[in-house]
Formats: structure tokens, C-alpha cells, sequence
């Protein structure tokens, strides 16, 4: 399996962007309020990422103390990486979408104010869940095996 490739997740952002900006021009009227903590959810996957990585990062390398990770665990963190990286990368292109519309609606629309504060917030959110789950990607890769002192060539 190749590492993600920022290219990717730039393209699923921008498409999303486009796609959130066409559907809150579309529904803005009819959207409920958004909440100021209604993206922090992404933002906590993402420290849990970071963290998570941190530990099988240690376990991968066989750190003493710790018990070595098999190859199941190993697959699924990379799983769930690809999979975050992927919607992060999504979410923030929604919330900039929705940045787009309220942010140039800050005098007009009275619910811009709340939701600008909700879309920034979105996108840093989104912007963790990315870094957390290419960390943790990072993170599953084997260690280059060690060299042999007594192997001459």
C-alpha cells in the first residue's frame, strides 16, 4: 500500500469546497443552526490519532517495556489513517465551502456571525484529523532492517 499523497487530498478538498459552496448557496436558509462544537468531534480523532501513533510508533520499533504490535493492529491503524486522511480532507473542503458563502454575508445574514465562528473552527478540526491520521500513517512504517556489522562486501 503506497502513503498518501497530498495531491489526493488537496483534489477531495477542493471538490468538496465546491460542492459545500454550491449546496449552502443552494440551502443556506434552510440549514439548522451550526454549533460551535459540532466539529470538534474530527479535532478529538485527530489528537487521538496523534496520540495513538506516538504509542505504535514505540511498539513497531520494539521499545523495551513494550509489547510489539502484530500485523492485524498494524493494518488497521493504517486503515484508519487512510480513511481519516481522506474524510479530514473532505470536511475541511465542506467547511471552507461553507466559509465561502457566510464569510462574504458577514453584514447581511445575521446567522453568518455564529456559523463563520462554527466554519473556522471546522476547518482547524478537519486540519488535525488530516496531520493525526498522516502521523499515524507515518507512524506504521516498518524500520529499515539493521545492518549486519560483520556482513563485508
Amino acid at each position: 500500500m503506497s502513503a498518501t499523497k497530498a495531491r489526493d487530498l488537496v483534489v477531495i478538498g477542493l471538490v468538496a469546497a465546491v460542492l459545500g459552496w454550491l449546496l449552502v448557496r443552494q440551502y443556506y436558509g434552510a440549514l439548522p443552526p451550526l454549533r460551535w462544537y459540532l466539529p470538534l468531534s474530527l479535532g478529538a480523532l485527530g489528537i487521538a490519532e496523534l496520540i495513538s501513533a506516538r504509542t505504535l510508533r514505540s511498539r513497531i520499533r520494539g521499545s523495551e517495556g513494550l509489547t510489539p504490535v502484530d500485523a492485524l493492529g498494524a493494518a488497521s491503524a493504517l486503515a484508519l489513517a487512510k480513511a481519516s486522511a481522506v474524510a479530514g480532507s473532505g470536511f475541511a473542503g465542506l467547511w471552507v465551502g461553507l466559509l465561502a458563502y457566510t464569510v462574504p454575508n458577514l453584514g447581511f445574514l445575521a446567522a453568518a456571525d455564529n456559523d463563520t465562528v462554527t466554519g473556522v473552527i471546522g476547518v482547524a478540526s478537519s486540519g488535525l484529523l488530516v496531520a493525526g491520521a498522516l502521523v499515524l500513517e507515518n507512524a506504521c512504517r516498518t524500520p529499515p532492517p539493521p545492518k549486519d556489522r560483520n556482513d563485508r562486501f
